[in-house]
């Protein structure tokens, strides 16, 4: 669902936390607009009046230093209400409501990752109940990332070792968008998340289901099911759409998946293992443990799924081609 703007310049406001950003930034543009058509009013106005004229010869200006205070002292209080109004925002959006509803946020190369109370995670996409306060608990597990949602005039970095926090509360049902707004290697413009915000009775239907295939029975088969967790795990960001090895023509950052399944592979150790059900799930969630020959740089982050999820990749990874 796409929700028209009431802001020419803004994506839609869908939370909270935006009203009183948009009100900072919509003083902060008219009242440029307003002094800039006055300056060029001005200026344009003295250059006429005090053009060259024959037998005119132009004399040095003295000082005028009530003019020279004003110019001083008007900046000044403006600078002092911008900062106190933008400094009440930020301490009102950086303060959760009591009793919020806590998300953990996980950055990796390239995916968001989305953590419920329930423990159960989800890829790609976040969702959230109408009129229901959150708190995101932020981190990264691998380099700075940073967690931008535009339509809640939102963000806040993603940091390695530590955590971060922001709170909102979102007014409209329909759809938002996460980026990384903090550039974080090769495949940082495909790092995306999709935020759906639903009804009261939507989101107790996606509460019921969360950790399970949501889609029709033939999108639940296991192999189909499976791509779709490939994919919402940007698992083609390091190996290649559909497992190929190749991205936009040149070889991808991690191995290419297509087709190894029941064939050995060579690994860093010298030693070669076969590519069956057991290799294929330790590589997902102990992606260290065996390394192949020439990718002994690549930092593929860990993943937590549930033992139908890992299934499923497995299934589609066995009918690669």
């Amino acid at each position: 669902m796409t929700i028209p703007s009431d802001n020419f310049q803004l994506p839609p406001a869908m939370a909270d936390t935006a009203a009183p950003i948009d009100d900072a930034y919509m003083f902060v543009y008219w009242f440029s607009v307003v002094f800039t058509v006055g300056v060029t009013a001005a200026m344009l106005y003295f250059v006429w009046k005090y053009k060259r004229q024959k037998g005119v010869k132009s004399e040095p200006t003295g000082h005028f230093n009530k003019l020279e205070v004003f110019w001083t002292v008007t900046p000044t209080i403006f600078i002092i209400f911008l900062f106190h109004a933008s400094f009440t925002a930020y301490i009102k959006n950086a303060t959760a409501a009591e009793g919020a509803t806590e998300i953990r946020v996980r950055g990796k190369k390239w995916s968001w990752e989305f953590e419920y109370p329930s423990g159960d995670r989800v890829p790609a996409e976040l969702t959230l109940e109408v009129n229901r306060p959150y708190k995101m608990i932020m981190s990264s597990e691998d380099v700075l990332h940073s967690f931008y949602i535009p339509e809640f005039r939102m963000k806040r970095d993603a940091v390695p070792g530590q955590y971060s926090f922001i709170q909102f509360t979102p007014t409209v049902v329909g759809d938002a968008h996460v980026f990384c707004a903090e550039y974080c290697g090769t495949s940082h413009s495909g790092m995306l998340a999709t935020v759906k915000i639903l009804s009261h009775e939507d989101y107790q239907k996606f509460e019921k289901g969360l950790g399970k295939c949501q889609g029709t029975e033939e999108e639940c088969k296991p192999e189909n099911y499976g791509k779709t967790l490939f994919v919402k795990n940007a698992c083609t960001a390091c190996h290649g759409e559909n497992g190929s090895g190749m991205l936009g023509g040149s070889p991808s950052p991690g191995p290419k998946l297509a087709g190894i399944f029941g064939k050995p592979q060579p690994l860093m150790s010298g030693e070669s293992v076969t590519a069956d059900e057991n290799y294929l799930r330790e590589s997902i969630l102990r992606p260290n443990a065996k390394i192949v020959k020439g990718y002994n740089n690549v930092a593929m982050p860990a993943f937590v799924l549930k033992d139908d999820q890992l299934d499923a990749i497995i299934a589609y990874l066995k009918s690669m081609k």
